[in-house]
């Protein structure tokens, strides 16, 4: 699935070529996903001109000058900037057509992403209670501490929820963690301020090394031009179970927390 930095280098490289651009029409092909595609879309973008493309946790908002785009790109789901006269395949759902000539075409194999109006996507209820960006000044080792008090969640989960912080995906859950040397099933409430302060700046390190390297290699991730990102070269325990800790060379172990793979070196992290 595409994490915070996948939709953040999709909103890289798709952001120089829409904002300012006016949309000359929009093409619905399957209306049918994770929430059907409202019906008078197309009308409510055709003539209009974009002003930014910003990123919102895993939200990509297309603002207007009136109103904004919510899209999410699911599970499979991808944005390219392509020619006009490229043909659709089987899981082109949507064009965005622009006065340049440059198509945004969402693909989305699983149907599991959208494309929604909000008149103001900042109260909108997909967004309204999200917690703060963590590479933001509203991030901080102190805001978790005071949140995670007297709470028994593994910390793992408490970092991937987002109403804690948002955006650490699973995978950028087991780097971080391991960077700041904590062990992923240590409850949250019992984790000193120090040890937050460690935790926030590996997460902050973890998330903005993988933006610098367009993302990490998932089976169904390409970035805005197709390729996909290169974040996988450089794990440090995610997908390595059995690989020697890069730290003390004890074999990695893993576990399942919450039916999701937990990679962690066990002499490294308490």
């Amino acid at each position: 699935m595409p994490e915070l930095p996948e939709v953040e280098t999709t909103r890289q490289g798709i952001a120089p070529h829409c904002e300012g651009q006016i949309i000359s029409h929009v093409t619905v092909r399957n209306p049918n996903l994770r929430w059907p595609v409202p019906d008078d879309l197309a009308a409510r973008l055709t003539g209009k001109r974009i002003k930014h493309v910003d990123r919102r946790a895993k939200y990509l908002l297309i603002h207007l000058e009136e109103g904004a785009v919510i899209v999410h790109l699911g599970m499979s789901g991808s944005l390219r900037i392509i020619t006009g006269d490229t043909p659709p395949l089987t899981h082109d759902h949507i064009d965005m057509v622009l006065h340049s000539g440059t198509v945004v075409r969402f693909n989305d194999p699983r149907r599991f992403g959208c494309w929604l109006w909000a008149d103001s996507p900042e109260t909108h209820p997909l967004i309204a209670h999200l917690g703060p960006e963590p590479l933001s000044p509203a991030f901080s080792g102190d805001l978790l501490f005071q949140r995670s008090r007297g709470k028994r969640t593994p910390i793992k989960s408490f970092i991937m929820d987002n109403h804690v912080v948002v955006g650490v995906g699973n995978i950028y859950a087991n780097e971080a963690l391991f960077k700041a040397g904590i062990h992923p099933k240590r409850h949250a409430g019992r984790i000193s301020l120090d040890r937050y302060r460690k935790l926030a700046e590996a997460i902050r390190e973890t998330l903005s090394a993988a933006i610098l390297m367009g993302g990490t290699t998932l089976r169904d991730f390409v970035n805005s031009d197709g390729k996909p990102g290169y974040f996988a070269q450089v794990l440090l325990v995610y997908g390595r179970t059995g690989s020697p800790c890069t730290q003390c060379s004890t074999p990695l172990k893993e576990i399942r927390m919450n039916n999701r793979s937990t990679v962690y070196c066990p002499r490294c992290q308490r």
